[in-house]
Parts: C-alpha cells; structure tokens; sequence
C-alpha cells in the first residue's frame, strides 16, 4: 500500500474499508488493527439492525478487514434477507460474515467460499425456537442463493450479480 500525506491507499467513504483510494493512516496495515479500529466498524451500520462489526470477528481476527465490494454485498444481503427474516423471526445473531483468505483458511472454509467476498454468513435466531421460523423463510426467499442448515445455526449465502441458485439443504451440517 501506498502511503501519502493524506494516509494510505484505502476508501474514504467508510473508514478503515480497503480499496484504491484513501484509507486513514492509523489503519495503515491490517497488523495495526486495534480496539479503535474495532470500535469505528462498530458504528458503521449496514442496515437498521446489523452492524459492519457483526460479520467481521476483529478481535479475533484484527487482519479480516473489508474491501468497499465486501462492505456493498453484505449491505445487499442485509436489506434484502437478514432485515426481512428479522422482522419474522427477531434479533439474528451472526456467527460469521466476512472473512479474508486467511480467517477463511483458519476456519476450515471451502476456498471458493462466499464468505471470501461477502456474500454469505452463518447466522442463528437470538430465540432457539425460533429457528424452524427461520429455515423455513429463508427457504422460500427468492433471493437466497444457498441455504445450509445444521442444527442451531445455518449457512445463507446471497449473491447480488446472479440469479439465486436456490441451493437449499437442509440438515446439511450434522
């Protein structure tokens, strides 16, 4: 990256977002991340109801910051099926969201995971009973791409470039 009066070569128009623009010099490399860096995704919202930070896990993983493209595609995903399965189901936990190729490595994910470009993430009702509610909304969302379920938690992906595959697999995660 390249370093100028200004900063560093990053976005300006969500703090600590990479891309080819400007990027505030205190986020100068994803190894200087710190609480503070946390705290501003924190108020970075990309819907009523869910945070940038949510889908990040930057105190686990200071290094898994977004690109602008990440940022837009969960917006996407967040408008269109988190906030409707929301209002369905109330408050949606996420266990996962984003995550740069080596969180995804970390993790154990499929290298041509969604997750890598912030099209997926793996979610939970707040209220374990209402998890069914959830399946079964999500299921028949026309906008879902894939949905794998286990049995507490699932894997929704969204893609705003395609036609959704409507890959649905129920129990998938045993």
């Amino acid at each position: 990256m390249e370093t100028g009066k200004q900063g560093v070569k990053g976005d300006k128009g969500v703090k600590g977002v990479k891309d080819d623009t400007m990027l505030s010099p205190h986020l100068a490399s994803p190894n200087e991340a710190t609480l503070s860096q946390t705290n501003e995704f924190d108020g970075v919202r990309l819907s009523p109801h869910f945070k940038l930070s949510e889908f990040l896990n930057l105190k686990k993983y200071p290094e898994n910051i977004p690109t602008m493209q990440v940022v837009v595609n969960l917006t996407y995903g967040c408008h269109l099926l988190l906030e409707p399965a929301r209002a369905i189901v109330g408050p949606i936990i996420i266990n996962s969201g984003f995550r740069n190729s080596r969180v995804n490595r970390l993790v154990g994910g499929v290298s041509n995971s969604q997750h890598l470009v912030g099209q997926a993430a793996d979610i939970r009702p707040k209220d374990p009973a209402q998890f069914q509610r959830l399946v079964d909304f999500l299921r028949l969302h026309a906008l879902t791409d894939q949905l794998l379920t286990g049995s507490t938690w699932l894997h929704l992906s969204w893609n705003p470039f395609a036609q959704p595959r409507q890959n649905i697999r129920i129990g998938y995660y045993k």
